[in-house]
């Protein structure tokens, strides 16, 4: 029997965007955007409610099981390899749900075209909105997720996606098959990368005695990341 999806949706009005972080992602850390990045960004979120299309889905797990020295995890008979950072954030789950979710194609797109067009810099600036709309969007799926946990009294982790922290990202093709083909409007190619590109998968633990962290990055060898980027920047101004 297929593992039930749950489909959720939001509108870019329910996303909590944070200005200043992407002011310190274009290089100024005080939130004080000179001209014309001010403007840059103020237009990339007018054009960004419209080009957005977002959806998620996620399923639960029905049987978990720790394998390979607790590196690996074996979902409903199909092993991931997780590697040994997650397998310890996930190591006292009773269960587990995997999540898709997507900002759509519009704003990938657009960035696309405005960074060989003749406006790169604006590109960039929609290219880091796109991604920080899609981890948005995810936060509320993952709130969704606590819901339900949270009516069962059990607790979640943090959100650990594959290509992250040791994890293949290869990987990518079996956490898909918990789900139907072109769920969200996601397709993945034959190496993994998911498109539309703006968008995020992972792996959430469930249980009594799991706990919920803010993400070790210190213990993580992944240098083009969105979460340690956002410690890094957190880290220097504090």
């Amino acid at each position: 029997m297929r593992n039930i999806v749950h489909n959720v949706s939001s509108t870019f009005g329910e996303l909590t965007l944070d200005r200043n972080y992407l002011s310190s992602v274009l290089g100024f850390a005080d939130g004080i955007l000179p001209e014309p990045f001010d403007k840059y960004v103020e237009e990339a979120f007018e054009k960004a409610e419209s080009l957005s299309n977002i959806s998620g889905a996620f399923c639960f797990a029905k049987k978990i099981e720790f394998t390979n020295n607790n590196s690996h995890i074996k979902v409903d008979e199909i092993e991931f390899g997780i590697g040994k950072t997650v397998a310890k954030e996930l190591r006292n789950a009773t269960s587990v749900v995997f999540f898709v979710c997507t900002a759509g194609e519009g704003i990938s797109h657009s960035s696309k075209e405005l960074l060989k067009g003749d406006n790169p810099v604006m590109g960039y600036v929609m290219d880091m909105l796109g991604s920080m709309i899609v981890e948005a969007a995810t936060d509320l799926l993952q709130n969704k997720i606590k819901e339900i946990a949270d009516k069962d009294g059990l607790l979640i982790t943090n959100r650990y996606s594959p290509g992250y922290c040791n994890w293949n990202v290869a990987d990518q093709h079996k956490l898909f098959s918990f789900f139907p083909p072109n769920s969200c409007g996601i397709n993945l190619t034959d190496s993994a990368l998911m498109f539309p590109i703006k968008s995020v998968s992972g792996i959430i633990g469930i249980g009594k005695d799991v706990k919920y962290r803010q993400y070790t990055c210190d213990l993580c060898s992944q240098v083009n990341c969105f979460h340690k980027n956002h410690f890094n920047n957190n880290r220097l101004q504090n």
